[in-house]
């Protein structure tokens, strides 16, 4: 975790001024600054149309009955990618462009999901009821029971075979 702040909070900064510094050299100061503000302002109305978007499919999601986790994905996506915009330099401002934009959003949510849900199930469990991690399924076999009531002392054992559900009979 040290090493993920150090990289956050010290390499891309560093990285992000020879970024600007040498877009500077090759286009102007001005157009530089233009083109910051520019992408910035595209960004706003972009992650505002986008997180809308996602807002209504997670509430017609809601409305089925279905629990709503790739809509909250994209949610939290659409969050970083919006606020990597409002951060000054052009190597955030692509990275927070491709979590905009929906068909590259839909490829890091796809990879999010699949790669990295044993990390998330470790770190937040809560999200598994969610259906944000989904965890893996085993079939098991089960007994069944049938009591009579009217009998003293119980019923009799049934095999449930290789049923993966318990019955009610």
């Amino acid at each position: 975790m040290p090493f993920i702040l150090a990289l956050l909070f010290i390499v891309i900064p560093i990285l992000e001024i020879a970024v600007l510094i040498q877009v500077g050299e090759v286009i102007g100061v001005g157009p530089t600054i233009l083109l910051l503000i520019a992408m910035s302002i595209a960004g706003g109305i972009l992650a505002k149309r986008e997180g809308m978007a996602v807002w209504r499919r997670f509430r017609t999601v809601l409305a089925r009955g279905e629990v709503p986790s790739k809509e909250i994905v994209d949610g939290v996506l659409v969050l970083f990618g919006a606020a990597l915009l409002l951060t000054p330099g052009f190597l955030t401002d692509i990275l927070g462009l491709v979590l905009l934009v929906p068909v590259t959003r839909a490829a890091v949510r796809r990879s999010m999901m699949k790669g990295g849900s044993w990390l998330v199930a470790k770190r937040f469990p809560i999200l598994i009821p969610l259906g944000v991690v989904r965890s893996r399924s085993r079939k098991v076999k089960a007994r069944t029971v049938h009591i009579d009531p009217e009998q003293p002392g119980g019923g009799e054992w049934q095999d449930a075979g290789d049923s993966d559900r318990i019955t009610g009979r």
